[in-house]
């Protein structure tokens, strides 16, 4: 920042104590106006930051329960899946008792046959 003076004539008018204080005066209007500015540019950002993050989140909220969406449709279709195998696994699993059990059956009355006669 260039340092501010003041002239000769002015300073002459007014002084080497009062051109001091104009200077000091004018000094601390200008850091004032810094520092009012700086506090207005940093709640502006804030603002906006907050404002930013906030769609972010709205974003990331829709997305999660897209993705949800789909987990739970992918995992009812593994579930039907599952289920039908289940199904078809039970079905093939009685169907083969019932052939053991008849042969079974067989095996028990060829030897009571062979042991009663």
């Amino acid at each position: 920042m260039p340092s501010l003076t003041v002239e000769k004539p002015l300073r002459d008018k007014l002084g080497e104590e009062a051109s001091e204080s104009l200077l000091r005066l004018v000094n601390q209007s200008v850091e004032q106006r810094k520092h009012e500015m700086l506090e207005f540019v940093e709640e502006k950002f804030e603002r906006r930051l907050t404002e930013e993050i906030g769609k972010v989140n709205e974003r990331i909220t829709i997305e999660i329960s897209k993705v949800n969406e789909r987990i739970t449709e992918e995992i009812g279709k593994v579930n039907e899946r599952i289920t039908a195998e289940n199904s078809k696994t039970r079905a093939d699993l009685i169907k083969w008792m019932f052939i053991f059990w008849i042969g079974q059956i067989g095996a028990i009355m060829g030897l009571l046959f062979a042991f009663f006669k």
